[in-house]
């Protein structure tokens, strides 16, 4: 398989009550999610890696606050869009989901576990 581009996508907020240590937990399942694509010989991506620097720049005072909300999910969206699958993990998510069906709309491969995921060719 030719390497491809792969969005992580699993819960951030989801079942956390916005607690940054339960945030935190999500994110790096996504992480460990990503390195093992990248050692796997793809690109893995998540939104997360976009949205939150720009979400912090543009003056956020808090997850969930307006310009959280203007940011956040629409960089996702965009990025699904760019790459050529997505990886869903974790728990219930509506967000994760919603990167789920768009990939799918943009006709991307959806995977629902790593084991799915051919490595990569040099």
């Amino acid at each position: 398989m030719k390497p491809q581009m792969i969005l992580v996508a699993g819960p951030y907020r989801s079942g956390t009550n916005d607690d940054p240590l339960l945030i935190a937990k999500n994110v790096e399942a996504m992480t460990e999610a990503s390195l093992r694509l990248f050692r796997a010989g793809h690109l893995p991506v998540m939104g997360e890696w976009y949205a939150l620097p720009l979400i912090e720049h543009a003056g956020s005072t808090g997850v969930g606050d307006p310009v959280f909300n203007e940011i956040f999910h629409p960089v996702s969206r965009r990025v699904v869009a760019k790459c050529d699958g997505c990886l869903r993990i974790g728990g219930p998510s509506a967000g994760a989901d919603e990167m789920v069906e768009l990939a799918r709309r943009h006709g991307k491969t959806v995977y629902f576990s790593l084991e799915e995921i051919p490595d990569a060719e040099p």
